[in-house]
């Protein structure tokens, strides 16, 4: 029997050390593929110039700003909306029957198809209006966020010792100054990543966007018309036939590739620190 377990052991650890090594290979094989096509496409223009047709000298500095904006205006959206409603599942909501069914309903919308999200919004903001518009790109990535922001902030509260709570009760705290100068103190650093992965989550979000901003050829920082962002850029360029086109859509593979690896390092730096404090 014990010749047995230690077979079974040995077959179960070299499966997922092999499983293990074979999916970081695929991860630097990526990343590689990244850095080697996308440093080589870039450059100054690419954060000065607008896109332009084929064969003509252009950049990315319309999608960039687009980007940020989109994601911007979804974050000013999508945070609060999550934060006080985790709030309220934690504090107020607890274990009760409707706390339960909005914290299923949130699970539920982390899963859902980002696609899905997108025809929903091109219903709502989209085909009353007769156009695309940034209010409704901005708008499906906030929904996108929402759930994650939601259940990390409900998570994070939730972890808050109930002691804490009680020591600022009996100190005659009332309960919205108890939430916001004890729990969420406690709580600040998991809060904040859950936000960092959320914004992480929605900058690589193409398929929304294709059916509410769509794109635009030009600067603009009007919401209210089509507008650049550098998902739907980078996969425009990189199925085009036009090599100087493939080269930006590499460029800004590179450059969104980056943005979310960073900030999904800042995030696991802040767990770190406080697991070592």
């Amino acid at each position: 029997m014990m010749a047995k377990r230690k077979v079974i052991n040995v077959v179960i650890l070299t499966l997922s050390t092999l499983s293990a090594i074979l999916g970081l290979v695929f991860l630097f094989w990526i990343l590689w593929t990244l850095f080697s096509k996308g440093l080589h496409a870039m450059n100054w223009q690419i954060f000065t110039l607008d896109t332009a047709p084929p064969g003509r000298e252009g950049g990315l500095r319309n999608a960039l700003v687009g980007q940020l904006i989109l994601v911007g205006v979804a974050s000013a959206i999508g945070i609060p909306l999550g934060l006080l409603a985790g709030t309220y599942l934690s504090e107020y909501g607890k274990n009760s029957r409707y706390a339960n069914f909005l914290r299923d309903l949130s699970d539920i919308m982390m899963s859902a198809p980002s696609i899905v999200i997108g025809s929903f919004v091109y219903a709502i903001l989209v085909a009353p209006v007769g156009h695309f518009n940034g209010w409704a790109g901005a708008v499906a990535l906030a929904i996108m966020m929402i759930p994650i922001v939601l259940r990390t902030t409900d998570d994070m509260l939730n972890l808050v010792s109930q002691q804490l709570r009680e020591a600022a009760y009996a100190l005659g705290a009332p309960k919205y100054k108890v939430i916001l100068q004890v729990v969420f103190r406690g709580a600040k650093v998991g809060i904040v990543t859950g936000i960092l992965l959320s914004i992480a989550r929605i900058a690589g979000e193409t398929a929304p966007l294709l059916f509410t901003s769509f794109n635009n050829n030009f600067y603009t920082t009007n919401l209210n018309e089509p507008m650049a962002s550098l998902t739907v850029t980078m996969f425009n360029f990189a199925t085009s036939p036009y090599e100087d086109w493939i080269d930006l859509g590499w460029a800004a593979a590179f450059i969104l590739g980056m943005f979310v690896l960073g900030i999904n390092i800042i995030g696991r730096m802040i767990i770190k620190k406080k697991k070592a404090s």
